[in-house]
């Protein structure tokens, strides 16, 4: 990661708490209240909601932003995207920075979803538009060379469909 931009905070990092996965999880956590819960970012002019259903001990949209699987309740947690919980919310209210790179997403007949990928952090949030609102809808780290390419063809075909006439 060069060039990340300033207006990301520093990673929420395991060593930083003893190596200890609950004294972790729970710092973690506080970012994301913090982030989400305590108060709300906006995205273009309307607020950013999280799903407030519980799973186990906190929200459903937490563990899906922290965790990795195709399948809800057998997610496994993923360092790379605890670690970057703190980035959720500068992510959105960065829309519009040039290092924000966002294009609107409509795979097998879905919702609408905006993608905001912050290339040279390797990240990116997806958003889903509802009436009035947007939904936090998940996170991807995108270190991995085929999330990258999977990202970048994404947005070039995006940034093509726009050119024609």
């Amino acid at each position: 990661m060069c060039n990340v931009p300033d207006w990301l905070p520093p990673l929420v990092m395991l060593n930083n708490h003893g190596g200890q996965w609950q004294r972790y999880i729970d710092a973690v956590y506080a970012v994301f209240y913090g982030d989400f819960l305590q108060s709300r970012p906006g995205f273009r002019g309307e607020p950013v909601m999280v799903g407030r259903q519980i799973t186990g001990d906190k929200e459903r949209t937490f563990w899906h932003v922290t965790s990795e699987g195709p399948v809800e309740g057998q997610r496994t947690p993923d360092l790379r995207r605890c670690e970057r919980v703190g980035w959720i919310r500068p992510v959105i209210e960065h829309d519009g920075d040039p290092a924000v790179l966002s294009w609107p997403s409509q795979r097998s007949g879905r919702a609408v979803r905006e993608v905001l990928w912050v290339r040279q952090a390797d990240f990116a949030v997806v958003l889903e538009k509802r009436p009035r609102c947007w939904w936090l809808w998940t996170v991807h780290p995108t270190d991995r060379e085929y999330k990258r390419r999977e990202f970048a063809r994404e947005y070039e075909d995006w940034i093509k469909s726009q050119r024609r006439p």
